[in-house]
């Protein structure tokens, strides 16, 4: 009848275990409380008896927990209507053999501690009969059990042999120790918020593979990656100026951006920025004014990202290289074609 008992409380809870969730190591602190079953050693002379638990403990890893325990039981002593109860406080470690994403695993258990006895005894004739024994002594316990995981709860039902060093019990006087076997069910709750699962760091990108090395064609154009010729003066058509003027008109904008593309997609190439005028006015003035124009195109490539080191200039050529020759009487002269920057590659 003893091993009927204790076999359906050890897995009396395992038949609910269906829909179980899944947790991490947690080391948390939690409480535990527990109930079951105690098969008292026979040289007690004492009945069978449920005993209670309440514990604080911790998980120190994923496999090794340890709990402080403290268990009360209050059997009566065979044939007569004596107390006996005892009280115990040990300190248990678990080994758990389980893996990250289990929702149940099996476990064994070793624990020592102290065990503290009120035994009643008969003391006739004595007139203050009956006597009293209250004495504490070494207990140790070994065992093992199960234990799933329900998420907020966990449950354990265990199986083991208490080892309780008592040898100066009344009625078991020639005795130097006592085996009583235990069979319970608990819960442990952990204390607090559950801790934060670690952020994995976002995938950092590769870097980008170097640029293509500047290739030259037979015809001294240079080759871009896809074996389509760049052409040496990059063509800064509609980057004109009003006349007399060296600031860039907004409609230049847009085209110089493109050039900046063409700059950036091509990181090796080295470009000479020059500028332009017209046949109107003295050479001498249009010298100066070709060289406004040039700066004002180095000076907008600089400022969105094209290396100083990359540019040669600015660079004036005033009137000498008109692209249209027209005659330098005013205002024939005033060729807008003429008015123009360009960005000259030199490697």
């Amino acid at each position: 009848m003893k091993k009927k008992l204790l076999c359906c409380a050890l897995l009396g809870a395992l038949g609910a275990a269906q829909a179980v969730v899944a947790q991490d190591y947690d080391d948390r602190w939690y409480v535990s409380a527990a109930t079951g079953f105690t098969s008292f050693d026979k040289d007690r002379n004492v009945g069978d008896k449920a005993h209670a638990m309440i514990g604080l403990g911790k998980f120190l890893s994923q496999d090794w927990s340890v709990d402080l325990e403290l268990s009360h039981s209050n059997p009566r002593k065979d044939g007569t209507h004596l107390n006996w109860s005892l009280a115990g406080a040990q300190l248990v470690a678990r080994r758990h053999f389980r893996d990250a994403d289990s929702t149940w695993w099996p476990y064994v258990a070793a624990g020592v501690g102290v065990m503290r006895k009120w035994e009643e005894f008969d003391a006739f004739p004595n007139p203050n009969s009956p006597g009293e024994r209250k004495e504490n002594n070494l207990m140790a316990s070994l065992g093992g059990g199960l234990q799933a995981s329900y998420g907020r709860v966990n449950i354990r039902t265990e199986l083991g042999v208490r080892f309780d060093f008592d040898d100066r019990s009344v009625g078991a006087p020639s005795e130097s120790h006592f085996s009583d076997w235990i069979a319970s069910i608990g819960v442990t709750i952990p204390l607090g918020a559950p801790p934060a699962k670690p952020v994995e760091p976002e995938p950092v990108a590769p870097p980008p593979p170097p640029p293509p090395p500047v290739q030259y064609c037979p015809d001294g154009s240079v080759m871009g990656p896809d074996g389509c010729p760049v052409p040496l003066t990059i063509d800064l058509r509609g980057v004109n100026f009003d006349f007399d003027r060296a600031t860039l008109r907004p409609d230049a904008i847009a085209i110089l951006n493109e050039a900046i593309e063409i700059l950036k997609k091509y990181p090796d190439l080295r470009v000479e920025v020059a500028g332009h005028t017209d046949l109107c006015g003295p050479e001498s003035y249009n010298q100066r004014l070709s060289e406004s124009r040039a700066r004002a195109v180095y000076e907008y490539l600089t400022s969105n990202g094209i290396s100083a080191s990359r540019l040669v200039g600015p660079v004036g050529y005033g009137e000498s290289r008109p692209l249209e020759p027209t005659p330098q009487t005013f205002p024939a002269c005033k060729s807008e074609t003429n008015r123009r920057t360009e960005l000259n590659v030199q490697n």
